[in-house]
C-alpha cells in the first residue's frame, strides 16, 4: 500500500498536518517584520537567506488571536501555487511534532463541523495513534490573493 510523508505540527493545541513535499524547511521563530496594508493574520516578512518571506499567522488565519511565540515556536517554510507560479511563504506553528507516514486508509473526509476552520482548507482528517490530525490544503490556506497583495506590498518597501 502506497503512504505519504506528512509533517504534524500544532497551532493552539490542534495537530495540523501538510505533505512533506511541500515543506522546504523548518526554522526557528525570529521577528518578523510588519508590512502595512496586509490582512492581519499575514504577520509580516523575514529576510530568509537574502529572500523576503512572506509570514502567515494559522491561528490568526482560523479565527483566533495572534500566536504568542514560545520557545516551541516556529516557522514551517512550505511552498504554494500562486498563478502557476510557486511561491515560498512561512506559516507560525506553536511546535513542531513528528513527520508520519499515512496510507489512504489512514485518511478520511474532512469533518463538516466541530474543526473551527473552514472545510475547504481541509483535504482531510488523518488518525494517527489515538489522535487526529487535520491535513491542511496549503493552496487554499494561503490564499494567492493574499499572497499576491503582501509580495506587491514587500516589492513596493524593497522599491523605497
Amino acid at each position: 500500500m502506497d503512504k505519504e510523508q506528512y509533517l504534524t505540527f500544532f497551532i493552539r493545541g490542534e495537530e495540523y498536518a501538510v505533505g512533506i513535499l511541500r515543506v522546504k524547511e523548518i526554522i526557528e521563530y525570529e521577528t518578523v517584520t510588519r508590512v502595512p496594508a496586509v490582512p492581519p493574520h499575514v504577520r509580516g516578512v523575514l529576510n530568509l537567506r537574502g529572500a523576503l518571506l512572506p509570514v502567515v499567522d494559522l491561528a490568526a488565519k482560523f479565527g483566533g488571536d495572534e500566536t504568542t511565540p514560545s520557545k516551541t515556536t516556529c516557522i514551517v517554510v512550505v511552498e504554494t501555487r500562486l498563478r502557476n507560479e510557486v511561491v515560498i511563504a512561512g506559516v507560525i506553528a506553536d511546535a513542531v511534532s513528528e513527520v508520519v507516514d499515512l496510507a489512504a486508509d489512514q485518511i478520511e473526509p474532512p469533518p463538516a463541523f466541530g474543526t473551527g476552520i473552514r472545510v475547504d482548507f481541509l483535504t482531510g482528517m488523518a488518525k494517527l495513534d489515538g489522535r487526529l490530525a487535520l491535513i491542511l490544503d496549503i493552496d487554499r490556506v494561503l490564499s494567492p490573493v493574499e499572497l499576491q497583495e503582501t509580495i506587491e506590498a514587500i516589492e513596493e518597501i524593497a522599491a523605497v
